[in-house]
C-alpha cells in the first residue's frame, strides 16, 4: 500500500464504493426487494416505493450537503468526511444480510440510509480531486476513479452472481441466502478498498482553522453563502442545472433497469448476465473516453455519451428479449462511466481554489436532486398508465434539456476565480472554447 500514489489510492476509492452501486442499486437490491422482501406487494406499488425511497435518501442529502461540503473546507475535513459516511454506508448494507423475508420495509429504511451515506461520502471523494492531481490530470485521473470503478464492482458482482446461480458450491443453502451474503460481502468490500485512501491521501489543513463551535455555526448559514459564491460563477452555475437534469436520466437508467426488465417480463438471470456485460464492458471503455476527451474536448464528449443514452431508451422501449437487453448493455457500458467521469472533472476545472468542498457539495446535491424526480417519474407515470415501457420515456426530456445547457455553458466565459482561471488555461482539449 506504500507505493500507491494519491491519485492511485484515491481511484481505487473508486473500486471500494462502486460495489454498492453495482451489487445493491443497479443489482440485487431492486431484484431481492420486488422478490423476496416484498413479494406479497403488486409490481407497480413495489416499483412506487422504491422511487420514493431514492427519493427521500436524496431530499435529506439536499438538506444537509451545503452543511457537510462548507464545513470539509473550513476545517479541511474532506477526508474525515469521507471515511465516516464510508463507515455508515458500509454497516448499513452489511445489516441487509439479517433481514428475513417479508421485512419490506426494514429493508426500505437500510436501502436508503446506505443510499444516503454513499452519497454524502461522495461529497467529499470528488472535492478531494484537486488534492490528488493537478488541472491537467483531472480527466484521465477521474477517467481512470470510474474505471477501477467498473472492474471493482464487476469483480464483485461476478462472485455475488456466481454464488446466487450455484449456491451449493459455496456451501449455501439457496440463492436467497447467496443474495443476503452478497449484501454483507459488499459493506465488507467497500470499508476494504477504502483502506489505500484513508492511509495514502494527505490532505492540507487550513492555515489558521476556526473552532469546531464556531465552524458549526458558520456552516448552518453555508446555504446562502454557497448560493452567492456560485452565483459568482456563471458557467459553473449553469453547468450544475445542466449536470442535474442529464445524470438524472444516467441514474434512472442504472437504478430502474432491472426492476423495469423484471416489469416487461425479462428472465431475472438474463438481467445480472446484463448488468456484468455493463461492468466489464465500462472499464476499458471509461479509460478510452478519458483519451477521447483529450482529443474532443470534455464537453463534446459529454454531448456524445448523451446522444447514445437517448437512442438507447428509445430502443428499451421496444425490446422484447434478453438479446437485445445484452446488446443495450453494451451501449450503456460504453458511455456511462465516460459521462460520469468527463462530467466531474469537466466541473473540478469550473471550482475555484479553496470552495471544493462547497462546490462539490452543490455538485452531488444537484446529481442527486435529479434523482429525486427520475425515479418517481418514471414510477408514477407507470402506474398513471398501466405500461412501464411508457413510463420509461419520463428520462428523454432530461437528456435532451441538459445537453442544451451543457451547449449555453460552454459559450459563457472562463470562471472568474483565480484558482479556476488557472485551472482552464491548463486543461487538456478544446472543452473550454466559447
Amino acid at each position: 500500500m506504500s507505493r500507491l500514489t494519491p491519485a492511485t489510492a484515491w481511484a481505487l476509492y473508486d473500486w471500494a464504493n462502486s460495489a454498492f452501486a453495482t451489487v445493491v442499486m443497479a443489482g440485487f437490491f431492486p431484484l431481492f426487494f420486488k422478490q423476496y422482501w416484498a413479494g406479497s406487494l403488486p409490481t407497480t406499488e413495489s416499483t412506487f416505493w422504491l422511487g420514493m425511497t431514492m427519493t427521500l435518501a436524496s431530499v435529506v442529502l439536499i438538506l444537509v450537503a451545503p452543511v457537510i461540503g462548507g464545513l470539509a473546507d473550513v476545517l479541511g475535513w474532506r477526508k474525515r468526511v469521507l471515511i465516516q459516511f464510508t463507515l455508515l454506508g458500509a454497516g448499513a448494507t452489511a445489516a441487509l444480510w439479517l433481514l428475513p423475508q417479508g421485512a419490506w420495509v426494514w429493508a426500505l429504511l437500510l436501502y436508503g440510509l446506505a443510499s444516503f451515506a454513499f452519497m454524502a461520502a461522495n461529497i467529499a471523494y470528488d472535492a478531494l480531486l484537486p488534492t490528488v492531481a493537478e488541472p491537467g490530470q483531472f480527466g484521465r485521473v477521474s477517467s481512470r476513479g470510474f474505471a477501477l470503478g467498473y472492474l471493482g464492482g464487476g469483480v464483485l458482482f461476478a462472485l455475488c452472481v456466481g454464488m446466487t446461480l450455484q449456491p451449493d458450491w459455496f456451501g449455501l443453502r439457496d440463492a436467497a441466502q447467496a443474495v443476503s451474503l452478497s449484501f454483507l460481502l459488499t459493506g465488507l468490500w467497500w470499508l476494504l478498498f477504502s483502506l489505500p485512501l484513508m492511509r495514502r491521501v494527505v490532505e492540507h489543513a487550513p492555515a489558521n482553522p476556526p473552532p469546531l463551535r464556531r465552524a458549526m455555526r458558520a456552516s448552518l448559514g453555508q446555504w446562502r453563502a454557497s448560493w452567492r459564491h456560485l452565483r459568482a460563477e456563471p458557467r459553473a452555475l449553469t453547468f450544475l442545472v445542466a449536470y442535474w437534469l442529464y445524470i438524472d436520466g444516467v441514474d434512472t437508467v442504472i437504478r430502474m433497469a432491472v426492476d423495469y426488465g423484471l416489469s416487461i417480463g425479462l428472465p431475472s438471470d438474463g438481467l445480472i448476465i446484463a448488468l456484468l456485460i455493463v461492468q466489464f464492458v465500462g472499464f476499458p471503455a471509461t479509460l478510452l473516453y478519458g483519451r477521447l476527451a483529450g482529443r474532443i474536448g470534455m464537453a463534446r464528449a459529454i454531448f456524445a455519451g448523451l446522444g447514445v443514452y437517448f437512442l438507447i431508451v428509445l430502443w428499451a422501449t421496444r425490446m422484447n428479449s434478453a438479446l437485445e437487453f445484452y446488446l443495450l448493455a453494451v451501449g450503456v457500458g460504453l458511455v456511462q462511466g465516460g459521462v460520469q467521469a468527463m462530467s466531474r472533472a469537466y466541473f473540478a476545472h469550473l471550482t475555484p481554489a479553496g470552495r471544493e468542498g462547497e462546490f462539490f457539495a452543490f455538485y452531488n446535491m444537484l446529481g442527486k436532486f435529479a434523482a429525486l424526480f427520475g425515479p418517481i417519474l418514471v414510477g408514477a407515470l407507470t402506474l398513471a398508465s398501466e405500461d412501464h415501457r411508457i413510463g420509461m420515456l419520463a428520462v428523454l426530456p432530461l437528456f435532451a434539456g441538459g445537453a442544451w445547457l451543457l451547449w449555453r455553458a460552454e459559450r459563457l466565459s472562463p470562471p472568474s476565480g483565480e484558482g479556476c482561471k488557472a485551472r482552464m488555461s491548463r486543461a487538456p482539449g478544446p472543452s473550454h472554447r466559447r
